[in-house]
């Protein structure tokens, strides 16, 4: 069994994918200590061809991985970004306000700037959302509209899944897959352009 208790994101996804390429296990244990690494990992071994039943223990949950051959080995969004190429957007969103002072002001412009996002037409590729950013992306936000729109449109979403443990909103997220540094990090990397608002 793999314990990944203890590890800060990415290390629960490195060390699962380091397993993996170690040993191709037919079946794989591991073990980690928050719902947002759960989902991480889950979601690697989904794209490695693993089916993943997900036990909680106590505060900890156990994934039990088995190799389903049915199941075709997909890209996981950090092998995906390597398909970018030079003339892609990542938009990288680390706040739920755009500008600093007055906060209604700043939700408002916030609103009307992933509104307009659409007009960047296909090369806008990829939208991250770390920090308070991610807040934009869960229950009672008026931006759900539009990231909904862009990502029916074709625009990936990650959401960071260790800023939405930290602000209590895992459960409420509404819009995009949730993400881990190292996707986000791969993303940014091969990136065309990275917009940093």
């Amino acid at each position: 069994m793999l314990d990944c208790r203890g590890l800060a994101c990415p290390q629960p996804v490195i060390k699962a994918k380091e397993l993996l390429e170690a040993q191709a296990p037919q079946e794989a244990r591991i073990l980690v200590d928050n719902q947002a690494a759960s989902q991480n990992v889950s979601r690697f071994l989904n794209s490695q061809g693993y089916q993943v039943m997900v036990t909680p223990q106590g505060g900890d949950f156990l994934l039990t991985a088995q190799r389903d051959q049915s199941l075709p080995v997909q890209e996981a969004p950090a092998a995906q970004a390597a398909c970018a190429g030079p003339e892609r957007v990542l938009v990288f969103v680390r706040s739920d306000t755009l500008g600093r002072g007055d906060e209604a002001l700043g939700a408002g412009l916030m609103k009307n700037f992933l509104l307009t996002l659409k007009e960047m037409g296909p090369a806008l590729w990829r939208l991250v959302f770390v920090n308070a950013g991610v807040r934009l992306c869960c229950q009672g936000s008026q931006s759900l509209p539009a990231l909904r729109e862009l990502e029916q449109g074709g625009v990936s979403i990650l959401v960071c899944g260790t800023c939405l443990n930290h602000y209590g909103l895992l459960e409420q997220k509404e819009v995009g897959e949730t993400t881990n540094m190292l996707d986000i990090v791969t993303s940014m990397q091969v990136a065309g352009k990275v917009l940093t608002i």
